[in-house]
């Protein structure tokens, strides 16, 4: 009995240490950020066109000779563990985009990317099934004119957030913005039932943006329904006609090979939001880390 309770003092004695260790201490300006973090990106899900850049960062920047490395997670983990490390004043690295609530909750900063590993900025597109326009005419203008800023989105996407259904916070969004409402559809002639069908990939600003836009289109008089994909069903659907709208192409990088395959099927609409930027982003409170540059040395 003597011996077993040495073994079980000695084994939580260990998983104490153990647990001590892996807890990181705030930011330290003075020491080089790779040893404060274990020389660790925190991302999102492997495959995603950020994860990409990402990868493509740490090569153009030869961030792997300090065995840069970068973790994939999720969105929701990869902000879970973003909002512990702010709670501290930790050091944190993040695979980040704006629009995204997280800018808006949290004082973040993008750090530079002068040798371009994520490209330009990027604006998002909407698209349509070829003979929209002839078949369902309103949907067709309503969608051409739908058009907000990434404030404006960030305002639906931080209620979601918080827990509110997306679909409720939507409508609160435009029930404080009938300008914007009166936009998309003044002078246009209700239906009757008629059904459209949007498709999205799950991501925040797209959960937010599809919402406002089928509700926009309920006012109408349109049953709308809502379907989440993946990114490249989400192409096909309305290149196939199986779904009539999109409001969630990123252009020109990270859909780009998605609309070089199905350009000659759909229509594209143009921008319905401006500005859209992916990189890596930390919190403003790492005064001195400002550039992927600085991850080498600093």
């Amino acid at each position: 009995m003597k011996k077993l309770n040495l073994c079980l003092l000695v084994g939580g004695l260990s998983l104490f240490l153990a647990s001590c260790a892996s807890i990181l201490q705030p930011y330290d300006a003075k020491t080089p950020l790779g040893e404060q973090i274990n020389y660790t990106i925190t991302g999102i899900d492997a495959g995603a066109g950020i994860m990409t850049g990402a990868e493509k960062a740490i090569d153009l920047y030869d961030l792997s000779k300090d065995n840069w490395q970068l973790q994939p997670s999720s969105t929701a983990a990869m902000t879970s563990t973003l909002d512990k490390a702010i709670k501290d004043k930790r050091p944190i690295v993040v695979t980040g985009w704006t629009p995204h609530w997280m800018f808006t909750k949290y004082d973040l900063k993008f750090l530079d990317d002068p040798k371009g590993a994520f490209g330009k900025a990027e604006n998002i597109h909407t698209i349509v099934r070829k003979d929209l326009k002839k078949e369902e005419p309103t949907a067709y203008t309503i969608l051409d004119r739908f058009y907000w800023t990434p404030e404006e989105m960030a305002d639906v996407m931080l209620q979601v957030n918080d827990g509110i259904d997306p679909e409720v916070a939507a409508k609160e969004w435009l029930k404080k913005n009938p300008d914007q409402l009166n936009k998309w559809t003044e002078g246009l002639e209700k239906v009757d039932g008629n059904s459209i069908k949007l498709t999205y990939v799950a991501w925040d600003s797209e959960i937010a943006s599809t919402n406002v836009v089928a509700l926009a289109l309920q006012k109408m008089g349109y049953k709308t329904t809502i379907q989440a994909m993946e990114i490249q069903p989400m192409w096909a659907s309305v290149a196939t006609n199986a779904a009539d709208a999109m409001v969630a192409a990123w252009l020109p990088n990270t859909a780009g090979i998605f609309y070089q395959d199905y350009k000659d099927d759909i229509e594209d609409l143009g921008v319905n939001l401006k500005g859209a930027k992916l990189g890596l982003v930390v919190p403003t409170y790492m005064e001195n880390i400002n550039s992927i540059e600085d991850l080498k040395t600093k």
